[in-house]
């Protein structure tokens, strides 16, 4: 791919190859995970929702979610600054509504499980700002996500061709 960044060329590495279109070899699971993915966010907040798509994708590192993600964000009006933040947002916590730190740290609790639990005071603080209905939700959401990150990542799905309101 060539560029210009203020009249310079540009020359950026290659794509890499996909592994395998998984969705054309198993079109029931994708279909099955389109299903999820659509019960899932039902009942949540939009935005909310956008950020903890790509809070749980910076984590699992899936570059095809990243780009799909942050160009739905942007698309439904996010901006720039609070999706730069979500890296950092333990940092950037200003950023952000005590909710939506909930449900990020939520997200990095379901996300990296490495020891092997989610710890109760960070469900404690995510039930302290959503109704139980809206906490199943928020779980479904994170552990969909992290679903999608994995096929994306395992299977090498190629980012940066993804427009917003395409299906995955």
């Amino acid at each position: 791919m060539t560029t210009t960044n203020h009249e310079t060329p540009v020359e950026y590495a290659a794509e890499l190859t996909p592994r395998l279109a998984w969705a054309k070899l198993a079109p029931d699971v994708y279909k099955a995970m389109i299903r999820l993915d659509t019960a899932a966010k039902q009942g949540l907040d939009p935005t909310l929702y956008e950020l903890v798509k790509i809070r749980a994708s910076q984590i699992n590192h899936c570059a095809f979610c990243l780009d799909m993600h942050t160009k739905d964000a942007l698309a439904a009006g996010e901006s720039v600054e609070r999706i730069i933040q979500l890296g950092a947002w333990e940092e950037s916590r200003h950023f952000y509504t005590e909710q939506e730190l909930a449900a990020l740290e939520l997200t990095e609790a379901v996300t990296v499980l490495t020891d092997g639990f989610v710890p109760d005071g960070v469900y404690e603080k995510a039930a302290k700002h959503f109704e139980e209905a809206e906490l199943a939700q928020l779980i479904a959401a994170i552990t969909v996500i992290n679903a999608w990150n994995r096929f994306g990542v395992a299977c090498r799905m190629t980012p940066g061709h993804y427009q917003p309101g395409q299906h995955k």
